[in-house]
């Protein structure tokens, strides 16, 4: 992930969390038809997370983003609220706990309810286990994570734009 405030490099869940792992791979990406949430055109082969903001960040705990409503500030009083236009079911793998920083999780309203939303954190955070499904692994740029976490905000949000520039994804 490459930010305005610098490179995020995560091990993804790929055998834990499959299904989480390549709607985020298919969003990264483009290969995975989504809805447009304000003209609700379909974005086919348009990678929807470059060029989005991190519209929630709290310190010590995480970072979020993954809205593509935060790429204009006409839908800003929504940000948070916006998504792929379909949602799916939680992934719980026993080994994939809250227990560090670092961890990448799907963001979401309830049960079933993921879509293209993720957070990033700061510290444990073990009442989110079971709630919420972790597909990765931050192993290089916490640094960048604590910065984004950091930045001067109001109401959680930050009052300066931290850009997701790009997200690529490589195989190993």
């Amino acid at each position: 992930m490459t930010t305005s405030l610098g490179e995020i490099v995560v091990r993804l869940e790929e055998y834990r969390a499959p299904s989480t792992v390549k709607n985020f791979v298919g969003l990264a990406t483009g290969t995975i038809d989504w809805n447009d949430p304000v003209s609700g055109e379909s974005m086919k082969g348009t990678p929807l997370y470059d060029g989005t903001l991190f519209h929630r960040v709290i310190p010590g705990f995480m970072i979020q983003g993954g809205d593509p409503l935060t790429r204009t500030k006409d839908t800003a009083s929504r940000w948070g609220t916006g998504g792929p236009g379909y949602t799916f079911p939680d992934e719980f793998h026993p080994e994939l706990h809250h227990r560090s920083a670092g961890v990448l999780a799907m963001a979401n309203s309830g049960p079933a309810t993921n879509g293209s939303q993720w957070y990033i954190t700061e510290g444990p955070a073990p009442h989110l286990n079971r709630k919420h499904t972790i597909f990765g692994q931050v192993v290089s740029g916490q640094d960048v994570v604590h910065a984004i976490a950091n930045v001067p905000t109001t109401q959680d949000r930050p009052n300066s734009d931290v850009v997701l520039q790009r997200v690529e994804v490589f195989r190993q």
